[in-house]
């Protein structure tokens, strides 16, 4: 028999997977290989520093049997803290800030561990930042183990035994350019000393979002002040112990937008579906990579698995929400679904047949100035209040007869995939589009939900 004997015996030996199109299209002449940190069993790099502490912690007696371990965490490091405390018999208590996904904060739920959340906008050393509140938990918690995945040597040192030598062996030595992003400095360090040591030429790279410190740092020894930023998981607002700058021979800054795009496209187009600190990593090795030949070979690190966040970055709306989508991602479907919160939650029609009063009832009820006319699933004409009411003023009668009486022509017919600019101009000449999908109509989008589109 062939088998594990638990799930930790998973973590790590993770493969090498050539990037292909997205270098074709980038022009790129270097080789380019992601590390699928992805496929450990928590889904994440962090897999191997959570059993490298706790197994650390054992050593020094400062983990006991039954004992609880408690962290500041963005999601991952605590997955794979609770990964090994399942395995193991601890309890676990993690501290989030509100930036980090539902998908982590359910993750570490259904791993048996007790889930604390602060406001991301706590400043550090304040008493409601998350790494104040984890160590005040700590402090009044008997029995107990607050790991500092910060400052703990066994984050660094299980990358220098492990990372580092899978990149040496399975690039054959011909590695040389290392690419990875900065948030506890674990694996960017670890791996770097292993690699400089085999090669000293090796470049190691530090990919870091636009708002965190590290680049200055790290080129002035200045510490700036941090500015917020949408990727998890990485950057800091100041220096950590496990962030060795000696090791990092450049570090570049990427912006949310380059690093969640090139998240998405690196799932699209390549099938690694990924986080957004995977495109922010992706985002530099491409910047590196340009400026290569045939002869050099480039990998990057895969930080995490896309299903942390399916809610965030791999939503269109939450894209559209911050900003981030680019227009010709706009399609019909998401503007209907992404409408101001007034709006009404589905299509407002009336029948042919239906009377003219009642009609104008619902259009009241709903606050609509315009709606459809629909019968069973084809447009046949439109009701627009200012005209239906200059035709009252003529013949108050009409208020008794059908709605086909007094009916405009149909509002245009657009596909739900239909772009931002198709929807553009079909409202120069009418104030409203229809939105069908499988030859249903299901939505209605007008000209003040483009506006309020464009002014955002």
């Amino acid at each position: 028999m062939k088998f594990y004997n638990d799930v930790l015996g998973l973590i790590g030996n993770t493969p090498l997977v050539k990037i292909n199109a997205l270098a074709a299209q980038h022009k790129i002449k270097a080789q380019i290989f992601a590390k699928m940190e992805n496929l450990n069993p928590g889904f994440s790099v962090k897999d191997r520093i959570g059993i490298s502490m706790i197994e650390a912690a054992e050593k020094d007696g400062l983990l006991k049997p039954g004992g609880t371990i408690i962290e500041a965490t963005s999601g991952n490091t605590g997955i794979g803290l609770a990964l090994a405390a399942a395995v193991k018999g601890y309890k676990c208590i993690f501290v989030l800030t509100d930036k980090v996904s539902m998908e982590k904060s359910r993750y570490l739920k259904s791993l048996g561990a007790d889930v604390v959340v602060v406001p991301a906008a706590s400043k550090h050393g304040t008493p409601e930042h998350y790494v104040e509140t984890a160590k005040r938990i700590a402090k009044e918690t008997p029995n107990c183990f607050y790991p500092d995945q910060y400052n703990h040597p066994a984050n660094p040192a299980v990358h220098y035994r492990t990372t580092g030598p899978e990149l040496w062996n399975d690039t054959d030595g011909r590695i040389t350019h290392f690419v990875s992003s900065i948030g506890t400095g674990g694996t960017i360090s670890g791996t770097g000393r292993y690699l400089k040591e085999k090669n000293p030429n090796i470049k190691i790279i530090g990919a870091d979002p636009y708002g965190s410190i590290f680049k200055t740092y790290k080129d002035s020894g200045q510490v700036p002040e941090a500015t917020p930023y949408l990727v998890e998981g990485i950057g800091q607002s100041l220096p950590v112990g496990n962030a060795d700058m000696k090791i990092i021979d450049e570090i570049i800054n990427i912006t949310d937008r380059e690093s969640f795009d090139l998240a998405r496209q690196l799932s699209r187009t390549e099938g690694i579906f990924c986080g957004g600190s995977t495109g922010t990593n992706f985002a530099a090795a491409l910047k590196v990579a340009k400026k290569l030949d045939e002869d050099d070979l480039v990998v990057f690190i895969v930080c995490d698995t896309g299903e942390h966040y399916l809610t965030k970055f791999h939503s269109d709306e939450w894209m559209k929400e911050k900003l981030l989508l680019e227009p010709q991602k706009i399609t019909a479907g998401l503007i209907n679904e992404t409408k101001h919160a007034g709006a009404p939650a589905k299509l407002i029609f009336v029948a042919p047949d239906e009377i003219v009063s009642s009609a104008l009832a619902q259009m009241n009820e709903n606050g609509v100035t315009q709606i459809p006319v629909i019968e069973g699933n084809t447009s046949v004409g439109s009701l627009r209040e200012s005209r239906v009411l200059t035709k009252l003023l003529g013949d108050r009668e009409l208020l008794n007869a059908k709605v086909s009486k007094v009916m405009d022509e149909s509002f245009p017919v657009l596909d739900v995939d239909a772009s931002f600019n198709d929807i553009k101009t079909k409202l120069q000449k009418s104030p409203a589009v229809l939105i069908e999908d499988f030859k249903r109509i299901t939505g209605i989008i007008t000209r003040s939900d483009v506006l309020d589109l464009q002014r955002n």
